[in-house]
């Protein structure tokens, strides 16, 4: 039962985002580019199910846990996948994003699995007969524990192995892919040391990676994305390899296809004199922004924005509305974070997942259309966009948090599967019907 303090905090944030302006007004013609593409997002591990030879699966299973539960069943979408791609059609998006589960299809080291391969074919298939563009994402941060034992992202080998798996997937189901993502937020890790996350959580979730290498017999086992700024460090340029290696080898299957990454970005704002925000730009997203200047397109994933001073990120201003996450509701970052992004790459954006944790689903449909009109000022204002799509289509597995968060235009009942759409999830399936969001 929701108390009436609870009740009330709702009703201020709704009201404090109804007020809140989502930019400058809109330009004369509320209408999104032709063939723009809008769609939801999700990942392999956090809706699947069973991804027993993942490393998340090891590190959620072992103790001491650095996870609130572990991912189990999910929401059972590697059975019911066909039921989520109607969803979204019916919703009337025109695209969908998901990722391919390595660990599922490598199994172990050279061990490939043709049934895991016509497994995500049929998915794209099932996309193109829904009229739905697929984009596939390559690494949504899982990988098989066999490469995480190995030593993941740290070992040398790691650019080479992941073009490989790219390789071997395009060769089998890459002819129907609308957009290919090659790694998923390989920054994220950099952006989370700007975050006032307590110490003692990196702690835990190092002592998680402990124990989960006791269990396979490895040195080490650096798994999932929160790490020490000195545990990161040496992945950085094995990952921007990963990337660039994966594209290459996506691209010599099928030369014509776009080939990009997408990055976690905050729409950063200065706060008084001495501001570290371009220190804090260059940690972030530096390196990962000078790779993608050869890309086809840059993914944005922006859920904040933060604004910083002399000392750093600022707590979320005490009247704000607040997600369920603690994050500052705040609209007008999406078009922010395109800008920023499509200024340091010159090159078209694609926003891979943008959205909002929150039980109140009332907050998720206000805020999406504001959010969608900064995005249209943006465009407005010479940003090649080409889509918006939405994190999440369903509630899911949310990493560390478990199932507490709920980014979803859908819910899941978790016992019998059931997918019951939001009132957000309408909201935004008309604007994307109308290819258009009134200012």
């Amino acid at each position: 039962m929701v108390d009436r303090r609870t009740l009330m905090l709702q009703a201020a944030a709704l009201a404090a985002l109804a007020a809140l302006p989502a930019g400058k007004a809109l330009a004369a013609s509320p209408k999104f580019p032709d063939r723009f593409l809008w769609g939801a997002s999700t990942a392999g591990h956090q809706i699947e199910g069973n991804n027993v030879a993942s490393d998340f699966w090891l590190m959620e299973n072992v103790e001491p846990r650095g996870f609130a539960e572990p991912s189990g069943d999910a929401v059972n979408s590697f059975a019911l996948w066909p039921r989520d791609l109607d969803l979204v059609k019916a919703l009337g998006l025109n695209t969908y994003r998901f990722s391919l589960e390595w660990s599922r299809i490598e199994p172990e080291r050279g061990l490939v699995s043709i049934a895991m391969l016509d497994h995500y074919k049929a998915m794209i298939e099932g996309c193109r007969a829904r009229g739905l563009t697929p984009i596939v994402t390559f690494n949504h941060f899982s990988c098989p524990r066999w490469f995480t034992a190995a030593g993941g992202w740290t070992h040398a080998d790691s650019p080479a192995l992941f073009a490989a798996f790219c390789d071997r997937a395009m060769r089998h189901l890459g002819d129907q892919i609308g957009y290919a993502v090659t790694l998923n937020e390989p920054n994220l890790p950099a952006l989370l040391l700007w975050t006032p996350i307590p110490a003692k959580a990196y702690d835990q979730k190092a002592a998680n990676r402990a124990a989960a290498a006791k269990a396979v017999g490895a040195a080490s086992f650096p798994g999932g994305f929160m790490f020490r700024a000195d545990e990161f460090a040496p992945m950085v340029a094995n990952l921007v390899a990963a990337h660039r290696q994966g594209k290459a080898a996506i691209k010599a299957v099928r030369g014509d296809l776009p080939v990009g990454m997408s990055l976690s970005v905050a729409d950063d704002q200065a706060a008084g004199p001495s501001s570290k925000r371009d220190v804090k730009r260059a940690a972030a997203y530096g390196v990962w922004l000078e790779a993608a200047r050869d890309d086809d397109f840059v993914g944005v994933q922006n859920y904040v924005r933060t604004q910083i001073d002399a000392n750093g990120t600022l707590p979320p201003p005490h009247d704000a509305p607040q997600s369920d996450m603690h994050t500052e509701i705040y609209p007008a970052s999406l078009g922010g974070s395109v800008r920023y992004v499509h200024e340091a790459t010159k090159r078209p954006v694609l926003v891979t997942e943008h959205g909002l944790s929150t039980q109140d689903d009332r907050l998720r449909a206000a805020f999406i259309p504001l959010a969608l009109a900064s995005l249209k000022q943006a465009i407005d204002d010479g940003v090649p966009v080409l889509g918006y799509v939405h994190w999440s289509l369903l509630d899911n597995f949310e990493w560390y948090q478990g199932y507490a968060q709920k980014f979803g235009l859908v819910a899941v009942d978790r016992k019998t599967f059931a997918r019951t759409p939001k009132p957000s999830a309408h909201v935004l399936g008309a604007i994307a019907r109308a290819n258009a969001v009134a200012g």
